[in-house]
């Protein structure tokens, strides 16, 4: 290793306290000239290579990740610290433990940062933080002695390209037949919910699709969190805010659902639906607002309708008024999975209300062994997009009838 490589790594935490306080006096971009400035004051000069790579690795703890940002690379969608500082990323082959390791000061330090940043307060009265960093990073952080070590540190990078449907197939998550029946629920203006655990590519999913609306239509997208990215020609965003230092100034998604009705819409889109806010959603695809959508967590396809149930309850709906709502306004769920590192997905299915009244799902096509088996809901999925064909490669139904020929427009075309 070189001197000027020592130099640069012994002396970078005392660099950054003079370029921050360079920062005060001088506001501006960390660049070359701010970084050879602050040396001189010390009497110290550096080479041209050793000087960038100061200067890179300043700008990223002053406007970055700070340690982490060396593990910013295409893949990675996931950058989690531990509260015994460790480090973990999550990538397309699954989640990792990395050689990078925080101290407590450093990473409660690198939370506060971030979090003003992001326009939130993080510090012992409000000891936790759910902000979207201007580089369009997620972030979510707690301090203790809400957790029992250091810092906790959770950060959702944005995709370094926006994916489509064929992207998606190209990946694995859909196959050929998948990708021409989400297209045809995206036509035919269905609603619909993308539903799966976590970092199941919910937002991804949902984002290739809204890809697929016809360009004459305006979506409004709401969001606590910006995290949607859609390759669209009109779309607009609407986030939530949190309360100042006073504790004033919230705006939740209620309100911004209720306010996204007066922006003329063709279709309403909730990025997650995680409080009583599913219940405005439900009232505005109840007047008129078809091809709304939005994603929800559950596990399975069949556990949406308790999961919606208990979203409803924080909305003060009963569970015979939560039926009753979604069974007009909510149609197709669209259940994502993690198989092996990969996200796959993994059915497809109707909401719909049973013999009692109670919001149920019914299975129209899910994926085994890598083929498409149609379930009990397969016709009336088919009805309601239009009759679009399946194209070849679906398997037989899982649950066929002896003496009943396949649905006409699950069948398969012609070779």
């Amino acid at each position: 290793m070189s001197t000027s490589a020592v130099v640069v790594e012994t002396d970078l935490a005392p660099l950054l306290d003079l370029v921050r306080e360079d920062l005060v006096r001088s506001p501006g971009a960390v660049d070359v000239p701010r970084i050879v400035r602050v040396l001189r004051r010390q009497g110290r000069v550096l080479g041209a290579a050793a000087t960038l790579e100061l200067t890179s690795r300043i700008r990223d703890h002053v406007d970055g990740l700070g340690p982490l940002q060396a593990l910013v690379e295409p893949g990675v969608t996931d950058l989690l610290v531990n509260d015994d500082g460790t480090v973990w990323v999550d990538a397309a082959t699954g989640l990792h433990r990395t050689d990078v390791r925080l101290g407590p000061a450093e990473a409660r330090d690198l939370a506060v940062r971030l979090a003003t940043s992001g326009g939130r307060r993080l510090d012992d009265a409000v000891p936790w933080a759910d902000a979207h960093l201007p580089s369009g990073i997620r972030f979510h952080a707690v301090l203790p002695p809400l957790s029992p070590g250091g810092a906790i540190l959770s950060l959702r990078l944005p995709s370094t390209e926006q994916l489509h449907l064929d992207d998606l197939e190209r990946l694995g998550t859909i196959d050929s037949s998948s990708r021409h029946l989400l297209q045809a629920i995206i036509a035919a203006r269905a609603p619909f919910l993308v539903t799966g655990g976590t970092g199941t590519g919910k937002s991804t999913l949902l984002a290739a699709m809204l890809r697929e609306a016809p360009h004459d239509e305006r979506i409004v997208i709401v969001e606590d969190v910006l995290e949607l990215s859609v390759d669209h020609p009109h779309v607009v965003h609407l986030q939530s805010r949190h309360a100042n230092s006073e504790g004033a100034g919230t705006v939740d998604l209620t309100a911004l659902v209720r306010q996204s009705l007066r922006m003329r819409p063709d279709r309403v889109v909730l990025g997650e639906c995680r409080g009583g806010e599913i219940r405005e959603l439900l009232q505005a695809l109840n007047t008129g607002h078809e091809g709304g959508c939005g994603t929800v967590h559950a596990n399975t396809a069949a556990d949406v309708p308790a999961r919606l149930e208990a979203l409803g309850a924080l909305g003060g709906l009963s569970r015979g008024a939560l039926a009753a709502q979604v069974a007009s306004a909510l149609e197709v769920v669209i259940h994502l999975a993690r198989r092996d590192g990969v996200r796959v997905l993994e059915e497809i299915a109707l909401l719909r209300r049973d013999e009692n009244g109670m919001l149920r799902t019914s299975t129209a096509l899910r994926v085994r062994g890598g083929r498409l088996e149609e379930g009990p809901a397969a016709q009336a999925l088919s009805d309601r997009v239009a009759g679009a064909p399946i194209p070849p490669g679906t398997a037989e139904a899982s649950n066929p009838e002896p003496a009943s020929p396949r649905p006409r427009a699950l069948r398969r075309r012609p070779a």
